[in-house]
């Protein structure tokens, strides 16, 4: 059983409670440079520093390319760092993104998910996420704000284990997550200091100890430092299982590693998607259950690394599957986003794999709501008498 523990409860924005983790964790190096939505985490950290409630060098870059170069270079010189950004900024970054992985920097990022430009918007998309997918950072998406600070510290745990030593992305939906008052419970320092063990880089730079980090090395050795990062991506779930045991016991709060299961257990259809659609699929669930409808839902909690074995587990034999993706990817099979096809791969070998359907919804910050929940349903369940997809993937919510 969980213990009991006093915490104290405050409502608050995902934003500021990222800052809340940033503080907890005891974070040495913060690079900052503003773009909406993820911005008000970097003006909350500020006001703490400057309140003195902790201290940590705080530096505003020059751009976003800027930050994160400063985020890896503090982490490979020993520093605990964070960064974040959102839509075109994370993807302005993208060299630097990769090289944190390639480098085996254990950065923690927060993407503020948002639509990238062209044309231009604030609103929730996930594809400035997920077009980094490949490269060997975690990433793990936020349905409200308690969960937002609990996967920060959970990140700065999991991504500084010497099996791992791999940046972590913690995704919070722009204006759902990021500026939404959620009650939180924000724990103790002490809590904190003994779940989160100071960080201890595997090798550190220093000027009385030169080395060369990721030399011009071609075929010679970077088919081997491929495999190194995979043996470690490999390595990620049990350490993931790890870390979330002791959080139940630290802090008394459940937090399942990979997925979050509602209402699943008897389910014939299940809808499956990523971060704060959840509030709107629980009370849909809800209420088709009241109509006689056995439907469940599914929330992946990481998409990296991703849960196949687990998905298979749940799913295998239902009698359909409905993915929902604030996402696009253009030209991909059956035209397709990106979860569905996440989501069919760990299928394909399964016996008994149910018919999969795919919706794209909530572009641009569209909202999805209950009703937009029984509009998937309500196909799912005809996917299911068809035995098969009448069509595969469905664009739910565009005007015609």
């Amino acid at each position: 059983m969980p213990k009991q523990v006093e915490v104290e409860k405050r409502l608050m924005r995902g934003t500021v409670a990222v800052a809340q983790a940033i503080r907890l964790a005891d974070v040495d190096v913060i690079a900052a440079y503003p773009i909406r939505p993820y911005t008000s985490v970097m003006n909350a950290v500020a006001e703490m520093i400057a309140n003195g409630e902790f201290y940590a060098e705080y530096i505003v870059a020059d751009s976003e390319h800027s930050q994160f170069e400063i985020g890896k270079h503090a982490s490979m010189v020993g520093a605990r760092a964070f960064v974040g950004s959102s839509g075109v900024g994370w993807a302005y970054a993208a060299e630097p993104i990769i090289i944190t992985a390639t480098d085996r920097a254990p950065l923690v990022a927060l993407v503020g998910n948002r639509a990238l430009d062209d044309p231009g918007a604030f609103g929730t998309e996930h594809n400035e996420t997920l077009m980094t997918r490949d490269i060997g950072w975690m990433f793990s998406w936020a349905c409200d704000a308690q969960e937002a600070l609990d996967l920060t510290l959970l990140s700065y745990r999991i991504s500084e284990d010497h099996k791992v030593m791999l940046p972590s992305a913690v995704c919070v939906d722009g204006s759902f997550v990021t500026h939404i008052n959620y009650p939180v419970e924000v724990p103790s320092q002490g809590q904190v200091e003994e779940f989160l063990p100071p960080y201890k880089p595997m090798n550190v730079l220093h000027p009385d100890n030169p080395v060369s980090i990721a030399p011009q090395c071609n075929d010679e050795f970077v088919f081997e430092t491929r495999k190194q990062i995979d043996d470690a991506v490999r390595r990620e779930p049990e350490v993931i299982a790890r870390a979330h045991r002791d959080f139940e016991r630290i802090f008394g709060r459940q937090r399942e590693p990979f997925l979050e299961k509602y209402m699943t257990e008897d389910a014939d259809v299940v809808l499956v998607g990523i971060g704060s659609m959840a509030l709107a699929a629980r009370a849909s669930v809800r209420e088709l259950r009241r109509g006689g409808g056995k439907v469940g839902f599914v929330r992946i909690k990481r998409f990296r690394p991703f849960p196949s074995e687990e998905l298979r587990d749940l799913l295998a034999g239902r009698e359909a599957v409905g993915v929902v993706d604030v996402d696009f990817s253009f030209g991909s099979p059956y035209h397709g986003g990106v979860l569905y096809h996440e989501v069919r791969s760990a299928l394909y070998d399964e016996e008994e794999k149910p018919p999969v359907v795919n919706f794209i919804a909530g572009l641009g910050g569209r909202p999805i709501t209950p009703g937009t929940f029984r509009e998937f349903a309500d196909i799912s369940f005809k996917t299911a008498e068809r035995g098969r997809p009448e069509r595969n993937v469905y664009w739910i919510g565009v005007r015609e």
